[in-house]
């Protein structure tokens, strides 16, 4: 009975010493769908500040520009009406986004250069 419970202490132990080192570094079992590539999106820009100073929340809208098998891209355009003002007809994009579904990973698309950037977090206010 002893030697039973030393193999299954022993056994136990190699699991836990093992299994951590066995498992893969990404534990995302599914790529992002699009809401919570939005989410995602939405959380890292909030937690970020980066529209703080420029425009309120509430006056921002998104939409998804382009899906792939890779990634989402969304724009994000401000709200012109009686509360955020502007004219009613345009609805200018502030920036866009893609999100990489299997990583995370979020590019800022810079028109001035006309190319795709890592986001950089506050470095994007």
């Amino acid at each position: 009975m002893t030697s039973v419970f030393r193999v299954n202490a022993l056994a136990a132990a190699a699991a836990i010493f093992i299994l951590p080192i066995a498992a893969p570094a990404d534990t995302r079992s599914r790529p992002l769908n699009e809401n919570a590539a939005l989410n995602l999106l939405e959380r890292t820009l909030k937690r970020d500040h980066v529209y703080d100073k420029r425009i309120s929340w509430d006056c921002i809208s998104y939409d998804t520009e382009e899906t792939t098998n890779a990634y989402f891209e969304f724009v994000f355009r401000e709200i012109h009406n009686a509360k955020c003002g502007g004219d009613p007809e345009t609805s200018h994009a502030i920036d866009r986004y893609r999100v990489y579904r299997h990583s995370g990973k979020i590019e800022q698309y810079k028109a001035a250069e006309d190319n795709w950037h890592a986001y950089k977090g506050a470095q994007t206010k």
